[in-house]
């Protein structure tokens, strides 16, 4: 998404909703339907007649071209604004993160604080669409995604994701986690340690729910783990299996991996680059023929892809699924149905993990899907393969166009969902991530996302990796994980 672009916008509609509705307060969600989502709380339910007041005011808002005022500060001097005395959020935030810089913006004599720049007046907003969400306060603030387009995604419907992301609302009120200003507040005078097990336990609880749920279905043979860059497919995968052992159940793990047809096999992209991740790079054929055998008992030989040559070895691995065998399959094209046509559907079950936090920096300002994947990859890369902060950063925008073809299209395919993030996790990431990105020096391209990410990052105090279980999804991006060996 354009973050300069939509940060604009978002003023303008919460100062909209100010002028119509001041005894109203909004609250921005999360990405939903090429949208985002918010909700506004007041005394009734948003009604259809409100969203159009709500539009031509912020039409009225873009046209006359309002100037938007900055003016930085630190956050100790922050608390003195008394147009924040309403801002609870804005309150726990300044009281318990660290002292950093706070960007106050103006419009017109209405104040809001936000994480991302803005543009110098409202004009710069020349497209947009606002739509009611849901029977109650929902509504979805649309802009283009990207810098340079002038049309506004389709809205594509996310039932099941939204379903998640209601979810992980509910574990943030079951852990009395509303935002950063409330998880410093822990950090700082509580016990994080206590907050760090009820998260885990959320998890293993959602594990074993999804284990169960494979389980009581006796057509069930096969599981397919499909999830975008740094959502923990791995250790997901190694706990369900354990769930599902726990079970009575013997899964087999197959990797997609030992089915490339070799490198010269690589099919080319739209810019005549090979495209590692096309699923057509795939020996399609002898996988489905391997899964039919599987799934009715007979034994096949799996191959084995030596990347180092680019080819399988002359011998590969006799593979048979024992009595109460179950097929555990995990990689990018899991949700596509063209990775295992062969299989009936009813012996199929699709699981979609990644990512989704529900955590908010206060009330106006949440934290994108996107950005704790990019987090979790820039530890990871720097711990596990030696690549710097700058290398990653080279990668994001091609991993991120990969997802967008091979993965975001199937989300809604899945059997279940399961959402790996950690809401105390940004505290754990924060001094291996600032350490990293502190090395991308101003002649860099990605100085300013590197700063960016600085700034971000130090809304957070920091939290003690040792208090993390080494069963934790979070611990393969940090080191010390059981499941994941660097």
């Amino acid at each position: 998404m354009n973050i300069k672009y939509f940060s604009t916008l978002k003023f303008i509609f919460i100062k909209a909703v100010n002028d119509l509705f001041p005894n109203s307060k909004v609250k921005i969600l999360f990405s939903l339907n090429n949208g985002v989502l918010a909700e506004i709380i007041g005394e009734r339910s948003v009604t259809e007649e409100d969203v159009q007041l709500i539009k031509e005011m912020m039409s009225k808002i873009i046209h006359s071209d309002i100037t938007i005022k900055r003016q930085d500060m630190k956050s100790c001097k922050f608390t003195k604004k008394s147009c924040f005395d309403h801002r609870e959020d804005i309150a726990r935030l300044v009281e318990y993160s660290p002292d950093h810089d706070i960007s106050l913006y103006e419009m017109d004599g209405f104040y809001d604080f936000f994480h991302n720049g803005l543009f110098s007046s409202t004009g710069y907003i020349n497209l947009f669409d606002v739509l009611k969400y849901g029977d109650d306060n929902g509504i979805i603030l649309k802009a283009p995604l990207r810098e340079g387009e002038y049309t506004l995604p389709k809205t594509v419907d996310h039932p099941k994701l939204a379903k998640i992301f209601c979810e992980s609302e509910r574990w943030g009120e079951i852990l009395d986690i509303p935002d950063v200003g409330a998880l410093n507040k822990i950090s700082l005078e509580g016990d994080i340690g206590e907050l760090i097990r009820v998260n885990e336990a959320l998890h293993e609880k959602k594990l074993a729910y999804i284990a169960d749920e494979i389980t009581s279905c006796k057509d069930i043979k096969l599981v397919t783990v499909a999830g975008p860059s740094s959502s923990g497919k791995t250790t997901f995968t190694k706990r369900l299996a354990i769930q599902l052992k726990a079970n009575g159940v013997k899964p087999v793990v197959v990797s997609l991996d030992n089915y490339y047809r070799g490198r010269k096999y690589i099919p080319l992209d739209e810019s005549g680059e090979k495209d590692f991740e096309s699923i057509d790079g795939l020996d399609l054929n002898l996988l489905n023929e391997h899964l039919v055998k599987l799934t009715a008992g007979e034994e096949v030989e799996i191959p084995i892809y030596n990347f180092h040559t680019g080819q399988r070895e002359n011998k590969g691995v006799r593979t048979k699924l024992s009595e109460n065998g179950l097929l555990l399959i995990e990689g990018i094209h899991g949700l596509n149905e063209k990775l295992t046509s062969h299989i009936e559907k009813k012996h199929k079950f699709k699981i979609y993990i990644s990512c989704l936090t529900a955590l908010n920096i206060d009330d106006h300002n949440r934290i994108p899907t996107s950005e704790v994947r990019k987090l979790r990859r820039i530890v990871r890369d720097s711990l596990s393969r030696g690549t710097s902060a700058h290398g990653t950063l080279d990668m994001w925008d091609s991993i991120r166009k990969g997802e967008g073809k091979n993965i975001f299209p199937y989300q809604e395919e899945a059997d279940a969902i399961f959402n790996s993030n950690l809401i105390y996790e940004l505290g754990v990431l924060k001094r291996y991530a600032t350490k990293e990105l502190k090395k991308i020096d101003s002649s860099s391209k990605h100085y300013g996302e590197a700063i960016r990410l600085i700034k971000f990052l130090s809304y957070f105090r920091e939290i003690d990796k040792e208090l993390v279980p080494d069963n934790s999804i979070l611990k393969e991006f940090i080191g010390g994980s059981y499941f994941y060996k660097y």
